[in-house]
């Protein structure tokens, strides 16, 4: 019995991930392109033109500094986007209902448009490394910090989306905290500049966003330098990950923003 649960959870899962693939690769004019065409934009304007009169920062070219902050922030802007934009289409759409009569429990439902965030996450970053390659040279220092960052920083901000499509009640409310959170946050979180660079205060200040801890870990992987303790840096991104996890599946529970 169990046994057959455990199958029917696992093509359950399987599936949320497998549809949210299609749809990235259905859509990939809207999910895949635009992304590139924006990181190409940021190497040919702040690299090239504005990196000539920045000179090295941290005893790299500039090129090579912003490229992993370049390449995380389209793994946070993508990650949140893809599941907010498709969850609250599910509630739109009204076919959610199939989905939370199914066998399959929250916490699986969570997982799952969890992953299908992560998978447009990495598969987008992917497509900006290697544009990147183009601008400058990214050398691997340490595998597993690249890797656990990613994997981490896009759980989080997919989770992210999740829990603001469940709040959310029209298409203007899965706006507003991109426009006026999460891109102030990505901007100010170090992709382009080090903090080191900043004046005694916003030094201090800029401490209390998240998002430089995860661009810091990053960056390490490809620099091997961090403005940050890298250990702090993984307590916050892991415990952000488990904590919004646990939210999201509490919500779900309670029938925050399913049963209206």
């Amino acid at each position: 019995m169990a046994a057959s649960r455990a199958a029917t959870e696992w093509v359950g899962f399987k599936t949320i991930i497998i549809r949210e693939f299609s749809r990235i690769v259905r859509i990939w004019g809207q999910t895949i392109v635009p992304p590139a065409v924006t990181a190409t934009l940021y190497f040919i304007i702040f690299g090239s033109l504005i990196g000539r009169r920045v000179g090295q920062v941290g005893g790299y070219d500039y090129m090579q500094f912003i490229a992993p902050g370049l390449i995380m922030m389209t793994v946070i802007t993508n990650s949140y986007g893809n599941v907010v934009s498709s969850f609250f289409g599910a509630k739109f759409g009204k076919h959610l209902e199939e989905l939370l009569v199914s066998p399959l429990p929250n916490w699986l439902i969570v997982a799952g448009y969890m992953g299908g965030g992560i998978l447009r996450g990495v598969l987008v970053g992917s497509v900006v490394t290697i544009v990147s390659l183009f601008f400058t040279r990214l050398a691997l220092m340490h595998v597993f910090a690249v890797i656990s960052a990613v994997l981490l920083t896009s759980m989080v901000f997919a989770l992210g989306g999740f829990i603001n499509a469940l709040f959310a009640k029209n298409f203007d409310q899965i706006s507003w905290f991109p426009t006026f959170v999460l891109t102030p946050l990505t901007y100010l979180g170090g992709v382009f500049y080090s903090i080191t660079m900043l004046p005694g205060w916003a030094h201090i200040v800029s401490h209390a966003n998240p998002i430089l801890y995860m661009v810091s870990a990053f960056r390490y992987g490809f620099l091997g330098t961090s403005d940050v303790d890298l250990r702090l840096a993984y307590g916050i991104m892991v415990m952000a990950a488990g904590g919004m996890f646990a939210l999201a599946v509490a919500l779900m529970n309670r029938g925050t923003g399913i049963r209206d």
